[in-house]
């Protein structure tokens, strides 16, 4: 008998042809995200879920009953309530490895966005303030030679600092729970304590997972620390930061700008007031949205998803839920 899934979000047609080759499934088909009630429905007689964000928690595992495995398309997976899926035996997997030279690339998009201040200019331009004469006022600053700082060396933070090092030869700290010897010798990166970075970087870029210990781990006291030139950078979870403590700081000029492709409500609340500052860069969340690389994501979801339910371990089982 094969088993039943449900795909809670649309699949490029490859996947969906993949998932059909070994399961029976239905499929979510509006661009608007399941209302949680018609997914809690939907899972009575489901033996695997693909899904991208959404409470894998009690709730959702009682409504279930037959549910084996939950695959994200995202490498966070801070959706999931590893213990209650622990308790259910069900396994839980991610899409690591496919999008971190994408997430990279809008790094560092934001880095030169928000350095040379291309979203302000561009509208500077654009509204037919561009005088002859050189204006002080619209200069920017330098990226290469710069010194960054990478708080979280995973794939994607050593990602970021392949380009920063070699691309814009920029001298490049990092700080991790655990030193990453092998990313040191290899991209000539060196260890800060978060203090540290934090008082000596030009650019100070977070890209930590979500986790207990790294909800806002960036608040008023660390930002406190950051030279007033320097410009911050989050493209990992809005909740890593203290929101209102960074639009503080950024009020107060106590420090340069921020680039944001995240933040602590999504979507962002149109009266939220880093919509209105002219030196924060804000993006929606698009750090892997290339077609390629969203094509990359829902296949390593589909194929985690049907690993699982051929009784196999899936590659991408996410560490809490590793026996």
């Amino acid at each position: 008998m094969r088993p039943k899934v449900f795909l809670a979000k649309q699949v490029p047609c490859e996947v969906e042809a993949y998932i059909a080759q070994h399961c029976d499934y239905r499929m979510w088909d509006r661009e608007e995200e399941i209302p949680r009630q018609q997914l809690l429905e939907e899972l009575s007689d489901a033996d695997g879920l693909l899904i991208s964000g959404g409470s894998i928690d009690h709730e959702l595992l009682e409504h279930a009953p037959k549910l084996k495995i939950v695959s994200n398309v995202s490498v966070g997976y801070n959706n999931f309530d590893t213990e209650a899926m622990k308790a259910r035996d069900v396994m839980g997997t991610h899409t690591p490895g496919v999008l971190d030279e994408t997430v990279a690339d809008t790094v560092f998009g934001l880095i030169l966005a928000t350095a040379r201040r291309i979203p302000e200019l561009d509208a500077y331009v654009k509204a037919g303030k561009w005088k002859k004469g050189s204006e002080e006022r619209i200069f920017g600053i330098d990226v290469h030679h710069a010194k960054l700082g990478i708080i979280g060396m995973g794939r994607i933070g050593e990602a970021i600092a392949r380009r920063a090092k070699f691309g814009f030869h920029m001298d490049v700290v990092y700080y991790n729970r655990s030193r990453k010897m092998e990313a040191e010798h290899k991209l000539g990166v060196v260890y800060n304590s978060l203090q540290e970075l934090l008082q000596e970087s030009d650019f100070v870029v977070v890209m930590t997972p979500l986790t207990p210990e790294t909800t806002q781990i960036i608040g008023s006291e660390e930002l406190a620390l950051m030279k007033k030139t320097a410009i911050f950078i989050n493209a990992s979870r809005g909740q890593t930061v203290d929101e209102q403590a960074l639009i503080e700081v950024l009020e107060t000029e106590s420090i340069r700008g921020a680039g944001l492709d995240v933040f602590q409500q999504e979507p962002v609340d149109p009266d939220n007031q880093l919509l209105q500052m002219p030196n924060v860069v804000t993006l929606p969340h698009i750090g892997s949205a290339t077609h390629q690389t969203r094509f990359d994501m829902a296949m390593l979801a589909a194929k985690n998803l049907v690993k699982g339910l051929q009784g196999e371990i899936p590659p991408n089982l996410v560490n809490e839920l590793k026996r």
